[in-house]
């Protein structure tokens, strides 16, 4: 669902920070001229990062700014899954379902965050920490399952091991980023196989 025009709400319509408008400014200077529509994708990221989420009011922002109807901006925001519209949690858990992550157990990873947070996916909780959404690949098959939590990646999960995750969040202690088993990079799970025993 699309926040409604925040200003037609009775706020303030979405604006830039100071700070932002000269990030947008020089988002823009990327472009020739006559080419800032494809400024819209970072100008929508540089929006949701200042508010958390892309409502109406903060498409017609960058909308202003590229040159695009506002229509136009509406259709690319909805059409990737990395713009959010409407407030989420500060810790936004997007569990990747597809068929990699499937397979390797991301129903798991779904079934610790009901347990621990009671949350299914489009869930939020009341103290506004966790959010939870299902997402489409997140490109980390190899490292199956996946979950993105803000810009950071967390794969080779299991039940037990996205429990200690999110108690570690919850707690605001230090995480492990990337592989939650050790494995180094996409190196083979079960250790190495290619040329093995090969000298050198």
């Amino acid at each position: 669902m699309i926040e409604t025009n925040t200003a037609a709400a009775g706020t303030a319509p979405f604006a830039f920070t100071p700070e932002n408008q000269a990030e947008a400014r020089s988002i823009l200077a990327r472009y020739p001229k006559g080419r800032e529509h494809s400024a819209a994708l970072p100008l929508l990221d540089l929006a949701q990062r200042q508010q958390g989420y892309v409502d109406r009011s903060a498409m017609e922002a960058v909308a202003g700014l590229t040159g695009l109807a506002p229509i136009r901006i509406l259709e690319v925001a909805t059409f990737y899954t990395m713009f959010r519209h409407a407030p989420v949690g500060e810790h936004h858990f997007e569990v990747c379902t597809n068929i990699s992550c499937w397979l390797r157990g991301s129903d798991e990873v779904l079934r610790a965050l009901r347990d621990e947070l009671g949350l299914d996916p489009g869930g939020k909780s009341d103290d506004g920490k966790f959010s939870v959404q299902e997402c489409e690949c997140l490109g980390a098959c190899v490292n199956a399952p996946a979950v993105r939590v803000g810009d950071h990646y967390f794969e080779d999960l299991t039940y037990d091991n996205t429990v200690a995750l999110i108690r570690k969040l919850r707690a605001g202690e230090k995480v492990v980023l990337g592989s939650q088993t050790g494995r180094v990079g996409s190196a083979n799970a079960a250790g190495a196989t290619a040329l093995a025993g090969r000298a050198s």
